[in-house]
């Protein structure tokens, strides 16, 4: 978005945020102080302007998990803590100041698989059938919206990767949630192992699931291997819908940081396949 960040020096050293839009800025300053009630880390609001588009937070610092990727511990110590976001800090949060919805539905899908449609398949010159394409999206949206709905939705924070994870005197804090929504646990573990550029191993991505289950497993009863294949279906969404944004940031508007990430992106895309990515032959086809 348009949000700009400002270091602001003095005792203590603080972020300022100038927002552009106030539901979006309201959004993250009532999930960060509810979070914040919960005895979860996440930054601290520590003013508000009265119209509502600027705020205070505190400084986490300028480390983020995305330098750290090699520390394993450090990484189930954040799957834990994402675990413990779902379970503890979806319980009483307010899902009516989500921006811009509050649930990841079938609409809400739609919207992200129609971003890769036409933001990057429409410019890679492939051919297809869009009333094929059409039907697998539309199943694919609802198996998202039955568990979004059911008893596995959670708080999803919905951008969820390793540099929106700050790391701290060894601690780590999670930022960046503003646009989360009622939706699966499994599409914010499959946003941060399948971060292009975080180039997980599948035998990392299955340790770390593990451990994400072992915590989860604390609050509800969760099955390793029922939840990793939830993931991959998820991070086929993901990838679809970071290769959107790709292609949008990077093709049309010639960023050179999203086109570095469209590779990685696209091999993530391949080792799905050769995993399998469910009931879905015509997207598998095109893919």
């Amino acid at each position: 978005s348009g949000r700009r960040y400002f270091r602001i020096h003095g005792e203590p050293t603080v972020v300022g945020v100038k927002g552009t839009d106030v539901k979006e800025n309201e959004a993250f300053i009532s999930h960060s102080r509810h979070f914040r009630d919960c005895g979860l880390p996440v930054p601290e609001v520590l003013a508000v302007s009265d119209d509502g588009m600027d705020y205070l937070v505190s400084d986490l610092g300028d480390r983020s998990l995305f330098g750290m990727r090699d520390d394993m511990d450090l990484l189930e110590k954040t799957m834990r803590m994402l675990a413990r976001f779902h379970y503890t800090g979806s319980e009483g949060i307010d899902y009516s100041v989500c921006f811009p919805v509050a649930v990841f539905d079938r609409c809400a899908v739609m919207w992200d698989l129609n971003y890769f449609k036409y933001s990057f398949l429409n410019t890679s010159g492939v051919p297809y059938m869009e009333p094929l394409l059409e039907a697998d999206f539309v199943k694919l949206a609802k198996a998202v919206e039955d568990r979004s709905l059911g008893e596995g939705g959670v708080f999803m924070l919905r951008d969820f990767q390793s540099r929106n994870v700050m790391v701290k005197d060894g601690e780590v804090y999670f930022i960046d949630f503003q646009g989360g929504r009622r939706g699966p646990a499994s599409y914010d573990l499959a946003s941060f192992l399948w971060q292009a550029k975080a180039g997980f191993t599948p035998r990392q991505r299955d340790r770390l699931i593990e451990a994400y289950a072992d915590e989860a497993n604390r609050y509800i009863s969760v099955d390793p291997d029922l939840l990793k294949r939830e993931v991959r279906e998820m991070a086929l969404i993901r990838t679809l819908q970071v290769l959107g944004a790709y292609g949008l940031r990077g093709k049309f508007e010639r960023k050179p940081h999203f086109l570095q990430s469209i590779p990685m992106a696209l091999a993530n895309l391949k080792s799905l396949l050769e995993e399998g990515i469910g009931d879905y032959p015509y997207l598998k086809e095109l893919l």
